[in-house]
């Protein structure tokens, strides 16, 4: 009997063991999750990581010292360049390599081999999308360059230094979470991750929702709904700028009127989508003001990026002090260099071009095989590729993707037609293939810019610094110590005819193709103009009506306004003036619109409720503070408006995209009775202040129902949130939520839900350097650590940290908290 209790209890100890370490669907295995000795209990703030350290390593040539200052930031001090860019990548590994590695895989189109078949989706897309030939396109332009490749060499190394000693405790959290383990670093995973950023920045576009609202509007009432250019036009170049004779004389298609435009063309929609698009309001600020109109005469730059708020945050702090530069500002985990900062002599920031750099093409294959396609006249080979997905807990999958050596990869045909909204593995197809036709394909070197900045002393530095920088288009700002203000938009873009690229075009026919790159040179420079600043907010960088071709893209204007607007008025500028203008919660939208909708309201038949919220609009001082009820009252009124307005139209299509808020203002402030006001689903004909008034009176319930709730206030409505990269459906303890601040897409601190300045940084080009920035975030990516998110609330509050460009002779200061001696084993 004894046996068999025995043996009873060893069999039921043997399955708790194999159960304990086998992954059940998400979870991941229990018994390695909370082994005391390798579970997530390890992944708390160890002391240990907080003291003085020697380190050594084969790849080291010289000494390298390490200081951290008391918000974890390394300050690194190397005798040569390729130590200093080594301990980077060392130093990204150790805080961040969670992080830098599943953004590459997502990036690749591998999140299938960590989290399962759910991913199948967004892996396909990215792999379709040709991700990775363009990181390999990358890598080599990369390597042929002698300081890119010692760069890229040099930080994968320290990546795998520190991956080569990593032992099962002291992996990063989510590694436990999801059950795998870190790879080697390779220089195409850095190419990847700077892919990653240039489809994040150019990889937003609307043309299969462009051509389905075309196929039901006609050519009048589109271009009143995609409007190009517009009445408040703040362009980055001054509108007095005059432009060169075109290097490229575009020859616009002969049959481009019943081949392209077709408008009105009820049988060319199509169901293609994609639920995962980049945020089109991906952009920036980026002003800088000359010695003339600061307090000190000396000039100041200052750039917020508004990205994704994420934790682990996108950037992470640091200095790079090396013999030939001493650079400081926010650095990408899994890149060399600083990206954004500054060093001894110049400052550099960027804000995106919001270009139109990628483009469809429809394919005619001969057969089902995809192995021949029509193409002027002939048909022609394409290269075939069989991509394998490898899916954790499931079979492989096996893609088959065309390559056509004019545009790039086939991304959609009857097998793909995009991630829908709910749509788990959409197979609709309308007979119709697409190739993808993007900049980002093509082979440069980005990280070549960065490099150059980092070193840069003047302003011939700078344009030499920009002046290959491909992609994802920038204006890039600098500002230096001699008193040189500039800013430049850079980047590759292909010359085009009016709304070339705003809907697929034929892949059969080669005079629809890029008839060139608009010329380096007529990528106009502004340097120390008159008014005594260079600014952008991503609106349109020349003129519309006189710049030579065409500019596609999606463009904002209110922040780029108001920034000059407010610059033109200041002077004597402090950076603590900058620091107050970079916060500005003013909707200078809301100041343009706002009083069009209180023209137009019936207030006379609103009941008391409604009357008052009206009263509260007029005495609203177009702020969008924490505080703020005009700000959401505005927000919901000018929502239901754009409903009101846009959709009885574009109803008659599946798929399609909403023309720009600016471009509402521009059209009612030009004509209040303009086509789309009325529903045309009723039989009598709406003005605009019925619509107006019937838009007001439908959100009074939502607004009751807001009050109760405490939820009118703005910071309430909007919940600005900093969420984990793995917190899909928002409700991750690993996230922070509820944060108490202002802001919005129209204003400068351009703070939405999930969505805002990811690094704001000034910079005051005095003899002796004064910065002051901040992210959302902590320097560690660990969330067992007091570092993970503590920026956050000092963020929230619009408060900076004072950078330290620390210099040698500061090695004692009481601001060290503890340091790294790094030297060659």
């Amino acid at each position: 009997m004894k046996y068999i209790k025995f043996i009873a209890a060893l069999a039921c100890t043997l399955m708790l063991v194999i159960a304990l370490n086998t992954q059940f669907g998400a979870a991941p295995p229990f018994g390695k999750f909370l082994s005391p000795q390798h579970g997530f209990w390890k992944n708390g703030d160890n002391p240990a990581d907080f003291k003085d350290a020697n380190l050594k390593f084969a790849n080291l040539k010289g000494n390298v010292q390490v200081y951290m200052d008391k918000r974890l930031v390394p300050h690194i001090f190397a005798d040569k360049e390729e130590d200093a860019l080594f301990v980077q990548g060392y130093i990204h590994a150790k805080y961040r390599l969670w992080q830098m590695e599943f953004q590459t895989h997502y990036a690749a189109g591998r999140l299938c081999e960590i989290v399962g078949e759910k991913a199948l989706p967004l892996d396909r897309k990215f792999r379709r999308l040709g991700m990775v030939y363009a990181a390999q396109n990358s890598v080599k332009e990369t390597e042929k360059n002698p300081l890119t490749k010692m760069a890229y060499d040099n930080y994968t190394a320290g990546v795998n230094a520190y991956i080569d000693q990593l032992q099962p405790n002291d992996l990063p959290l989510e590694y436990k979470l999801l059950n795998y383990q870190p790879e080697h670093w390779t220089n195409l995973k850095t190419s990847l991750l700077l892919k990653y950023m240039s489809y994040d920045l150019s990889g937003y576009e609307d043309d299969f929702e462009k051509e389905n609202t075309k196929a039901i509007l006609s050519k009048i009432l589109y271009e009143t709904a995609y409007q190009y250019g517009n009445d408040s036009l703040s362009a980055i170049a001054p509108n007095s700028t005059t432009f060169n004779k075109p290097g490229i004389a575009l020859k616009i298609p002969a049959n481009v009127d019943s081949v392209y435009f077709n408008y009105k063309n009820n049988n060319a929609t199509t169901d293609i989508k994609d639920a995962t698009k980049p945020d089109k309001n991906n952009g920036s600020n980026n002003w800088a003001v000359s010695g003339s109109k600061t307090k000190s005469g000396k000039p100041i730059l200052c750039n917020d990026p508004h990205l994704a708020l994420n934790l682990p945050s996108l950037w992470y702090e640091m200095q790079i002090h090396t013999p030939t530069y001493n650079t400081y500002g926010a650095s990408l985990p899994g890149t060399p260099a600083i990206i954004i900062g500054f060093n001894d002599s110049c400052s550099f920031g960027f804000t995106n071009a919001m270009r139109d750099v990628r483009d469809y093409y429809e394919i005619k294959f001969k057969n089902n095989t995809k192995a021949e396609y029509w193409f002027s006249n002939t048909w022609q080979k394409t290269t075939l590729t069989y991509d394998t997905i490898k899916c954790k807990g499931s079979p492989d999958y096996i893609d088959t993707i065309a390559y056509v050596k004019e545009f790039g990869p086939v991304m959609y045909d009857a097998s793909y037609r995009g991630i829908g909204i709910g749509d788990t593995m959409p197979n609709r197809t309308n007979g119709k293939n697409y190739a993808v036709r993007w900049i980002a394909h093509d082979p440069s070197n980005e990280l070549l810019t960065f490099m150059l900045l980092n070193r840069s002393k003047n302003f011939n530095d700078y344009q030499t610094a920009i002046s290959t920088f491909i992609c994802p288009g920038q204006n890039m700002i600098f500002a230096c110590n001699s008193g040189d203000i500039g800013i430049k938009q850079q980047g590759k873009f292909p010359a085009k005819w009016y709304r070339q690229g705003d809907f697929p075009m034929p892949g059969f026919d080669s005079s629809y193709m890029w008839q060139g790159m608009i010329p380096e040179n007529e990528n106009y420079l502004i340097k120390n103009p008159d008014r005594g600043f260079v600014s952008s907010a991503n609106q349109y960088p020349y003129n519309t009506a006189t710049y030579p071709y065409y500019l596609g893209g999606t463009y904002m204007t209110p922040r780029g306004y108001y920034i000059n607007q407010q610059l033109e008025l200041m002077s004597s500028i402090t950076p603590q003036d900058m620091q107050t203008l970079q916060n500005s919660n003013y909707n200078s939208y809301a100041k343009m619109m706002l009083p069009v909708l209180l023209q137009h309201i019936n207030e006379a038949s609103l009941n008391a409720d409604a009357k008052q919220y009206i009263a509260a609009l007029k005495n609203w001082n177009f702020r969008g503070d924490t505080g703020s009820v005009g700000q959401t009252l505005f927000y919901l009124w000018h929502n239901q408006l754009e409903e009101s307005i846009w959709k009885d139209e574009f109803a008659k299509t599946k798929n399609y995209i909403l023309p720009q808020e600016t471009t509402l203002y521009d059209a009612l402030h030009r004509d209040t009775a303009m086509a789309f006001v009325d529903n045309i689903n009723t039989p009598k004909r709406e003005n605009l202040t019925q619509v107006a008034t019937d838009a007001f009176n439908s959100i009074l319930p939502v607004i009751k129902a807001l009050k109760q709730s405490n939820q009118l206030t703005w910071s309430n409505y909007k919940t600005t949130m900093v969420k984990h990269l793995l917190d899909k459906d928002n409700n991750m303890a690993l996230s922070r939520f509820n944060q108490t601040i202002g802001g919005g897409v129209h204003m400068l601190n351009a703070t939405s839900k999930n969505h805002g300045p990811s690094w704001k940084m000034i910079v005051h080009m005095t003899d002796k350097v004064e910065a002051y920035g901040i992210y959302p975030g902590g320097q560690s990516g660990n969330p067992g650590s007091a570092y993970y998110d503590n920026f956050i609330s000092t963020w929230a509050s619009g408060q900076y940290y004072k950078l330290w460009l620390m210099q040698t002779n500061e090695t004692k200061s009481s601001d060290i908290f503890f340091t790294l001696n790094f030297s060659k084993l």
